[in-house]
């Protein structure tokens, strides 16, 4: 004969068929989170010749920049940090290229904070006396939408908004920069 306890401890209680079916969904969710993840990761960064995505760049000062306000233009994007040493051999010689071409207005230059601090993006930009647009990247949406790897790198668009130059690591010269720049602006005219 059972005792009552005995009957008590042989009843399971089974989960309501809304919770199992919640729980499968909640289950599928995170797994196709995890494979469009894992696409972007196997993508590998953009590609020249690949149309880039117009974006929206808030500066330091905060003025905003949007790049597909400069359909017309070359772009030259650098991603940097304070604490890239790397970076600190290259700024001076991308500021001397910017005021190389900024009377022209043909070349806009945006600077990519990457994971920095504000305090000190803003020291780096003033030891080195950068005076071209400079702005974090907030949440990193724009170095994933490029899919860098590290700082510095640097990105040059054309003015059909398509990837036309990329730099992984530093430039060594400002003569460097200029014959990029050029090449690209170059092949613009020519469409």
């Amino acid at each position: 004969m059972k005792s009552e306890s005995g009957v008590k401890n042989s009843e399971k209680k089974a989960l309501p068929v809304w919770a199992i079916i919640l729980a499968f969904g909640v289950l599928l969710a995170f797994l196709g989170l995890l494979a469009l993840g894992l696409r972007n990761a196997n993508e590998g960064p953009i590609a020249v010749g690949q149309t880039v995505t117009p974006f929206e760049l808030v500066t330091f000062d905060g003025e905003i920049y949007n790049t597909g306000d400069y359909s017309d233009k070359v772009i030259l994007i650098n991603f940097w940090a304070s604490w890239c040493q790397p970076c600190e051999s290259e700024a001076a010689e991308l500021e001397e290229a910017w005021r190389h071409y900024e009377p022209s207005g043909d070349v806009i230059f945006l600077g990519v904070d990457y994971v920095d601090t504000e305090p000190e993006a803003r020291a780096y930009l003033e030891e080195y006396e950068i005076t071209f647009p400079n702005g974090p990247d907030l949440r990193t949406s724009i170095s994933q939408m490029f899919r860098i790897l590290g700082v510095p790198e640097t990105y040059v668009i054309n003015a059909n908004g398509e990837l036309a130059y990329v730099k992984k690591g530093p430039f060594y010269d400002t003569a460097e920069i200029i014959s990029a720049v050029d090449d690209v602006l170059q092949g613009s005219q020519k469409e």
